[in-house]
């Protein structure tokens, strides 16, 4: 997989935005990266799915399971194209019915891959791994496409969960700024926010 490419595509796709946008945590950054957009765009979708796959194929897993919403495509992707069994967490659970926070068909011991668009602080990866854990699940990797590098890497790693990320945020500010998308100023504005802006739990 051509990371170059891939960052490339999820530009012209608008996946990738400079300007002030209010991130979940409260704190204005000066980038935004919003995948949600992925799922109007099968070849993109598609490429991301294979990226993520690539940084896993390696590891020892039995399911897939993507953290909702924006990694439930490409987390359905990569179960479609490599046959590979697929959980899902839902955010609500439903107060009739069956009342499961985790639906899907899994036996507990199994050991789940986690799959996140972006990992930030990592605090919506653990709010999947918690209740897979509950169900007597295991989870030892996350695989992501974005480690924005503000510190989620470490807090996963201090919980011993292992990050594999298709590429950080360095890395992308590289890849824009060499293919002539921003200049130095917004590579220079966006790295230094990073730095500035590291969430430790």
């Amino acid at each position: 997989m051509d990371t170059k490419e891939l960052i490339a595509q999820l530009y012209e796709i608008d996946g990738i935005k400079f300007g002030e946008f209010k991130l979940k945590s409260g704190i204005m950054s000066p980038i935004y990266i919003d995948l949600r957009v992925i799922i109007s765009y099968p070849k993109v979708l598609r490429m991301v799915a294979e990226a993520l796959w690539e940084k896993a194929k390696n590891l020892s897993f039995d399911l897939i399971c993507g953290v909702p919403y924006t990694a439930l495509p490409i987390a359905t992707v990569m179960s479609i194209e490599h046959n590979k069994p697929m959980v899902m967490r839902r955010k609500e659970v439903k107060e009739y019915g069956t009342r499961k926070a985790i639906e899907g068909a899994f036996i507990s011991g199994q050991t789940v891959l986690v799959v996140e668009d972006l990992v930030t602080s990592g605090s919506s990866v653990f709010e999947t791994i918690e209740p897979l854990e509950l169900e007597g699940l295991k989870v030892k990797n996350i695989v992501v496409l974005l480690d924005r590098q503000q510190g989620g890497k470490e807090n996963l790693a201090g919980k011993n969960y292992n990050l594999h990320a298709v590429f950080n945020m360095a890395e992308l500010l590289d890849n824009l700024l060499d293919g002539g998308k921003i200049d130095q100023k917004t590579h220079q504005k966006v790295t230094k926010f990073i730095d500035e802006n590291q969430i430790k739990k």
